[in-house]
């Protein structure tokens, strides 16, 4: 089992997205502070601007959506999730690209979080 916790600008739209396009389910929902998602071993936190986890460091930063870190969802038809994906209106960082270990594609959640998309390369 993993926990991700991604800062997100909404919680209620980050609920939707995740539930809608990605299967996730939700396990517990704070009002518009945090929910607590699951999609089989993962559980993400979706932490908006009133939770705890969104106060200023010591130093001044603030925690805010976007980045590069992503957790990977493997699909086994990857251009069919992309179509349907796409349908219904999710953006992309890129398009499909293809390496040794499979193809992938990186997809955004409401708040520019990454979520990467990855169809392993068939086994020989």
């Amino acid at each position: 089992m993993v926990t991700v916790r991604y800062m997100v600008k909404d919680v209620d739209a980050a609920v939707a997205f995740y539930t809608t396009h990605l299967n996730f389910t939700v396990k517990q929902q704070f009002g518009p502070a945090i929910a607590i998602l699951a999609r089989d071993d993962l559980t993400l936190w979706v932490a908006g601007p009133k939770a705890s986890a969104a106060r200023p460091m010591p130093d001044g930063r603030k925690p805010e959506p976007g980045g590069w870190n992503r957790f990977v969802i493997e699909v086994s038809d990857l251009p069919d999730a992309v179509a349907r994906l796409r349908k219904n209106g999710v953006s992309f960082r890129n398009d499909i690209v293809e390496g040794p270990g499979g193809k992938q594609i990186l997809a955004e959640d409401p708040s520019g979080n990454v979520i990467e998309l990855f169809e392993p390369a068939a086994k020989q």
